[in-house]
């Protein structure tokens, strides 16, 4: 049994600053950042990697407790044979990675946590949080860039090759995704990206995953599941349209978007899949018999929420994995359609659609579905985005439609300077 020690105390200090102050010293970086509530969790540093979090009991400390939170990040098919592009592949596989610091805004507050695996140091705790309350106003800066283009052709064949086995009745709905290659003009940061990500317009979470000198982001607004006590929610998110120039041109597409069979039915194959994983392991599952409208910067989702009570003995860690992946990100009958993903993706997704989150050593915490990202190594890096194909689908729209999606990762390098 690995004992952790964990000193937590309340800090009046900007998160976002403090991180970007002290992120120099530490090369794995970790965050979870809701930018619409106070769920928000950055950390520094490795202290302990660990495969299950029963083998770990905590010893809390300082003025607050806060049982100490562990973030994971998870591939989207990890048994995937094929290999992911040299990025993805400079990442260990780990489960279960607690850092040395964690910067959390809550329901508790602002806090400073310091991990350990004997007491903490006084020492530590009064330097880093010193370091913290130092920290100057993070500044946004703009990264120019070229994306290389992908092949239409290629696409249209592989959405040929869904169509073709939706027709044969071997899955009824197939998620592809398109990637490109970003080429930087001058060297950029993981700080750079994850500033422009909190600080401008995309909506969602944003996620990053730091390792040496690659690095994972985007900001994603798909919940997979969150858990607090035995209380559970989860999101069925799928069927898209534009955003719209204007709140009357928004307003129209949005009610486009809800009266469109193709979306609906795309969309009740998620609603179908969540509302099943919930009726086995949970009870008072509430879960909408119409959707509502989720509007982002660029485009707009229908969007059921689900909710539920645990039963007795089943953990976040277990209902991820019954929800992950979800017919929204593979498609439905779920097994078989990664098995088409495989034939017909040309590539290996890595964490792009992977589940990616954060748990507490009281077992309560959330993961989100890591849509609208990106893998980088600070010159060059892959952006990936997504669509789901069903009877009907047109190669060429939903190409296009990835075309909108990837506008929220590319947000991540503007500035916002005027111009």
């Amino acid at each position: 049994m690995t004992k952790i020690h964990s000193h937590t105390l309340p800090i009046e200090a900007d998160i976002v600053d403090a991180f970007c102050l002290m992120q120099k010293g530490f090369t794995d970086q970790f965050v979870y950042y809701d930018k619409q509530r106070a769920c928000r969790y950055m950390g520094l540093g490795r202290c302990i990697a660990l495969p299950t979090l029963d083998e770990a009991e905590s010893e809390l400390e300082g003025p607050v407790e806060q049982p100490p939170v562990y973030f994971s990040f998870n591939r989207f098919d990890a048994e995937n044979p094929a290999p992911a592009d040299e990025l993805f592949e400079a990442f260990p596989r780990l489960k279960f990675m607690l850092p040395e610091i964690v910067f959390i805004e809550n329901e508790r507050g602002t806090l400073l946590q310091v991990n350990s695996l004997g007491p903490v140091y006084a020492g530590r705790i009064e330097r880093f949080a010193r370091q913290a309350l130092a920290a100057p106003p993070r500044r946004r800066m703009t990264v120019p860039y070229r994306l290389e283009p992908d092949s239409r052709e290629a696409w249209r064949a592989a959405v040929g090759a869904g169509l073709a086995a939706i027709e044969t009745g071997r899955v009824d709905k197939v998620v592809l995704s398109r990637r490109q290659r970003l080429v930087a003009e001058r060297p950029f940061s993981s700080k750079d990206l994850l500033v422009n990500l909190i600080d401008g317009p995309a909506r969602g979470t944003v996620l990053l995953y730091r390792y040496a000198d690659v690095f994972f982001c985007g900001c994603t607004p798909e919940l997979l599941v969150r858990k607090r006590g035995a209380e559970l929610e989860s999101m069925c998110l799928a069927g898209t349209c534009p955003a719209g120039g204007s709140e009357d041109e928004r307003a129209r597409l949005a009610a486009e978007l809800m009266d469109d069979p193709k979306n609906r039915a795309e969309h009740d194959y998620v609603v179908r899949f969540i509302r099943e994983v919930f009726r086995r392991t949970c009870y008072g599952v509430d879960v909408p018999a119409e959707p509502g409208i989720l509007p982002l910067t660029h485009v707009q989702h229908l969007c059921t929420p689900a909710r539920a009570r645990l039963l007795e003995g089943v953990d976040l860690w277990s209902m991820m994995e019954d929800l992950h992946p979800t017919p929204a990100v593979a498609g439905t009958p779920v097994g078989e359609a990664k098995m088409l993903l495989r034939e017909v993706e040309a590539y290996n997704r890595g964490f792009f659609a992977g589940a990616c989150g954060y748990v507490d050593g009281a077992g309560d915490g959330e993961f989100s579905v890591a849509l609208r990202t990106g893998v980088f190594d600070g010159e060059i890096g892959w952006v990936y985005a997504g669509c789901g194909i069903v009877e009907g689908s047109v190669a060429d729209d939903e190409y296009d439609e990835i075309g909108m999606k990837l506008k929220t990762v590319l947000s991540a390098f503007d500035g916002g300077e005027a111009r």
